[in-house]
């Protein structure tokens, strides 16, 4: 019997270790005989459990010389993975599609037998729930632009003009490059624009869609949600922020749940810290998981805004809604949030 694929640990800078990888994923993809059977073996060798996930993780921790080489045998690896999947996806959609026409062939003149309910996507259901509990605490719902400016998504917010993030890797810019247009990349932009529309104190809740260069997999989409919490006042503190996001963890995930703080690094926020909740019901057990971002508002941003910061202080945070969601609900392939597909929200009901 072979190796579990989830216990194979592969050397990123092992370029026989990487090559082998490839070609046993390629090898189970091929051998897919249906997309339920193609889904497993997609999250066995793309999802975050995988060798070459894992392999690209520990990039991070090799020398800069040892870097540049291990990242791009790794990503083309992970390339060549992603490319079969889709291929195989595509060649295993047409034989389904052609068996649907025999199998389910409908006498489109005969009378319906019962009208179906539609449902509202648990995303957005997730969406308005978040809104409901910071509503609940006296919070305002904010949005804006999802085409953003770049003042508003960087430059407000402290980003430098040498951030990584400003770069086409990680960016959606707009043509021509002289508007200086944006597709939103959080929604922090709409923090600021309520800074600077709103009298103070302030107290927003700002969920929404964001845009990002990833490729589509078991855990990222280009075209994802966030909720991102600012609260500006006098005298607030990571105290006030502990204690909201406690009381938020509690209300998404249980009574039992508890949240920690790590030290970070975020331009919008100092002191910054990691969010991980404790997660009392996850599945496989009881475990910490990294939820988000968070941290006191920075000088430098209250000061973009016309706020003094000798006077004001202020924290915010973040976390994806789909993350969040896949967590709440054990749900363990992004794939199903994006396909459409009514039988997945059926599982959350048909709450209109």
């Amino acid at each position: 019997m072979s190796e579990p694929t989830s216990s194979i640990e592969v050397d990123p800078t092992d370029e026989a270790g990487v090559t082998s990888a490839v070609e046993r994923a390629l090898a189970e993809i091929e051998t897919a005989s249906d997309l339920d059977e193609l889904k497993v073996v997609r999250l066995a060798h793309t999802g975050e459990k995988s060798p070459l996930a894992l392999a690209n993780r520990k990039i991070g921790g090799l020398d800069k010389a040892q870097k540049a080489v291990a990242g791009k045998l790794v990503g083309q690896a992970r390339g060549r993975v992603n490319k079969a999947v889709a291929a195989r996806t595509s060649v295993l959609e047409e034989e389904r599609d052609a068996r649907i026409l025999v199998d389910e062939a409908v006498d489109v003149t005969a009378a319906t037998r019962r009208t179906r309910l539609g449902g509202r996507h648990p995303l957005t259901n997730l969406m308005d729930r978040i809104g409901d509990v910071f509503v609940g605490m006296g919070w305002e719902i904010a949005d804006g632009p999802e085409l953003e400016h770049e003042w508003f998504n960087f430059d407000s917010l402290n980003f430098k003009p040498d951030h990584p993030a400003r770069q086409l890797q990680d960016t959606f810019f707009v043509d021509p490059p002289s508007s200086h247009l944006v597709m939103r990349t959080h929604t922090s932009p709409v923090q600021m624009r309520s800074l600077l529309e709103r009298e103070l104190p302030v107290y927003v809740v700002c969920p929404g869609k964001t845009y990002r260069t990833d490729e589509l997999d078991a855990t990222h989409t280009p075209v994802f949600h966030q909720v991102e919490g600012l609260a500006v006042d006098e005298g607030l503190s990571m105290a006030d922020l502990k204690g909201t996001l406690t009381h938020f963890a509690r209300v998404m995930f249980g009574e039992e749940a508890q949240i920690r703080l790590r030290p970070n690094y975020f331009p919008f926020t100092e002191p910054s810290a990691e969010l991980d909740v404790w997660h009392p019901t996850a599945k496989g057990g009881p475990r910490w998981i990294e939820w988000g971002g968070c941290g006191m508002v920075h000088p430098n941003v209250l000061r973009a805004a016309g706020i003094d910061p000798e006077r004001y202080s202020g924290f915010a945070f973040g976390m994806g809604i789909e993350r969040t969601l896949m967590f709440r609900n054990n749900v363990p392939d992004m794939h199903d949030m994006v396909e459409g597909d009514i039988r997945f929200s059926e599982h959350f009901g048909m709450e209109i």
